[in-house]
């Protein structure tokens, strides 16, 4: 299977901002061994904002954007150095692609990363990507890594998308509020309804909540992808999303 693999912030750091190593740890060698088996993953990772705060001691996320700009290139080299680090570890190599929305929106230049991430595969490389925002601007921003996600997924045709979060899924109703809220494990198109379930929760360092990935969720799906929201806490699980186990909420792709 082609997998893409979409990583938040909350999954990778902890609150402070700094690098949540054993988690991170775990990611990558769970990542490792599904490669190993023959899936191409292709990782699509936050954290760099996030961990440039923590880098740069900063007292919590910043609101200005040269500074968020300036916290994102400190924090690329942390989190690249890391991948590189762990993924070496298990003999595999790992590529650095920073895109813009006009990378996606440009015919030429989506046509050029398409390409490229392609050829990084047959390569047998792991494809790192997040969004360059050190030089994003709103003109040229994709907003946020769920929706990257969904892009490259459709772009390349994956089969499967994967979003580890801190949340478990989908819910018919806010579980932090609602006692009687209960988890979608299954669904096979998105309504008005499903639509409605969703809330607009943001973590502290990162930038997406369930909108995000709901509409992430319509993207994929679209182009016939399935897509798996569940917790990033034990990487383990996704040895169980991949082998189609009852995890998290799996919107199911149009075929």
């Amino acid at each position: 299977m082609r997998i893409v693999i979409k990583i938040g912030t909350s999954t990778l750091a902890h609150k402070t901002g700094r690098i949540n190593i054993r988690r991170v740890e775990e990611l990558c060698k769970v990542m490792s061994d599904l490669k190993n088996a023959g899936h191409e993953i292709i990782l699509v990772s936050s954290g760099a904002i996030g961990m440039g705060v923590g880098k740069l001691s900063l007292s919590g996320k910043p609101t200005d954007i040269p500074t968020k700009q300036a916290a994102a290139a400190v924090g690329q080299c942390e989190l690249m150095y890391v991948y590189d680090k762990l993924f070496s570890e298990y003999n595999h190599t790992v590529a650095q692609i920073l895109i813009t929305g006009a990378d996606i929106e440009q015919t030429e230049r989506r046509t050029n990363f398409e390409n490229t991430i392609l050829r990084l595969l047959e390569l047998g490389v792991i494809p790192v990507l997040n969004e360059n925002d050190s030089i994003a601007t709103e003109e040229i921003v994709i907003g946020d890594n769920d929706t990257l996600g969904a892009i490259v997924a459709a772009t390349l045709k994956a089969d499967l998308l994967i979003i580890l979060s801190d949340i478990d899924g989908l819910f018919t109703a806010d579980p932090h509020s609602d006692k009687n809220a209960e988890l979608l494990h299954t669904v096979k198109e998105i309504t008005g309804e499903i639509e409605e379930m969703v809330g607009d929760a943001v973590g502290e360092l990162g930038t997406g909540g369930m909108y995000t990935k709901i509409n992430a969720a319509k993207i994929a799906t679209k182009s016939g992808t399935d897509m798996v929201i569940a917790n990033g806490k034990e990487p383990k699980i996704l040895y169980d999303i991949v082998d189609g186990k009852e995890v998290g909420t799996r919107f199911l792709g149009k075929r």
